[in-house]
């Protein structure tokens, strides 16, 4: 039986209007750009619609995922799409109604600025994107672009789990548990380390449940995403030379992730920033680790893939001439990334590239008879 439900939206105009705690030492702060937001809680299947005594928007409709752990996890993940040149949007949102996905991960990078003009190019972008976020959960992770007003936008217009202000947080789909990171706490210094060290330590006991033999064994996979990557090979990019979160605070070398890929057996990596498609070899501290049979059946180390050519005003970044030996296959065309989890041992990804109208220029199987942590 199908569920209808309408959610009425009551507009709050008061001088107490709730804030989303920004999580670090707020002397640095800058003034917010005050976003009205919402929440609505699904069950199972319905249709809705929101709105106030201004009106209402059309209806919607949005079935929740399975329970469970048994079944195909179809996710579409990109990052850097603005609302300005997206190439990719009219190719997922064509996916996203035909029922492709159940899951979408945008990595870092929304609108090209979500609040410039006052914030109506984020009012803009949201519109660009309600056919994708009114039906599927739309998963996100901030990005540089995003740091304007105390991340306010960001945090605002997205209402991710947990408690941190949407800054980072993970949830468990079918076989999959994602976990989603703010690469930005280690550049924006400005705002204090507080917000740094809390995610840092967040994603150690995060990994650690994740890690127990129950919950390894109910959702083997562990995919971890956020906005600037740890490996790039792009030719106009310091990011490229210079990774904070792979190496630690300059001249500290203080929280270091990619020790806790390691130690925790991350599976999947997945990055944006460079508006470019690149997918590693299995890789750790920039060495590669491939399996014994093929390089993806039972890797030795975690697989990296930058997927940050959605589309936006900045075009697309080049590549240097020759690749480093840890980079397997490097794209400059605008597109989006597909993962399927199939089961407990086989993960599938390809790359859609939409200048060449939707056609799947790189695809991988990783295949695991064994989830733990990496033998480095």
């Amino acid at each position: 039986m199908k569920l209808l439900l309408f959610v009425l939206f009551i507009k709050v105009i008061s001088a107490d209007i709730p804030r989303v705690d920004p999580g670090y030492d707020c002397a640095y702060c800058q003034p917010e750009q005050y976003i009205e937001s919402q929440k609505i809680f699904f069950i199972e299947f319905l249709v809705y619609h929101v709105g106030s005594t201004y009106g209402w928007s059309e209806k919607f409709s949005f079935k929740t995922p399975p329970n469970g752990e048994n079944w195909i996890v179809r996710a579409a993940i990109y990052g850097d799409m603005g609302n300005k040149n997206a190439h990719s949007l009219s190719y997922l949102q064509d996916e996203a109604q035909r029922g492709h996905f159940d899951v979408v991960l945008h990595v870092g990078d929304f609108a090209y600025d979500m609040d410039t003009d006052d914030a109506r190019v984020g009012d803009e972008f949201m519109r660009q994107i309600q056919p994708l976020a009114a039906g599927l959960p739309y998963m996100t992770c901030p990005g540089n672009h995003e740091s304007k007003y105390n991340f306010s936008n960001y945090r605002n217009r997205f209402s991710m789990p947990g408690s941190h202000g949407s800054l980072f947080y993970s949830f468990d789909l079918g076989p999959v548990h994602f976990v989603s990171l703010s690469t930005e706490v280690y550049y924006f210094l400005q705002y204090g380390l507080k917000m740094l060290v809390n995610q840092y330590e967040w994603l150690r006991r995060d990994l650690a449940a994740a890690n127990t033999p129950e919950n390894r064994e109910k959702r083997p996979w562990i995919v971890l995403y956020g906005h600037r990557p740890m490996y790039c090979s792009n030719s106009d990019d310091i990011d490229c030379s210079v990774e904070y979160t792979r190496k630690g605070l300059p001249f500290l070398g203080m929280y270091s992730l990619e020790p806790l890929l390691r130690e925790f057996g991350v599976d999947l990596v997945v990055w944006a920033h460079e508006h470019s498609y690149e997918r590693t070899w299995p890789l750790y501290d920039g060495r590669v680790y491939n399996g014994t049979e093929e390089p993806y059946r039972n890797p030795g180390a975690p697989v990296h893939i930058v997927t940050g050519s959605a589309g936006c005003q900045e075009d697309t970044n080049k590549f240097i001439p020759h690749p480093p030996a840890w980079s397997a296959f490097r794209s400059s065309d605008y597109g989006y990334t597909r993962l399927a989890a199939h089961n407990r041992t086989h993960l599938y990804l390809e790359q859609v590239d939409v200048d060449l109208k939707g056609q799947v220029i790189d695809s991988l199987w990783i295949v695991k008879d064994k989830h733990a942590p990496y033998e480095i």
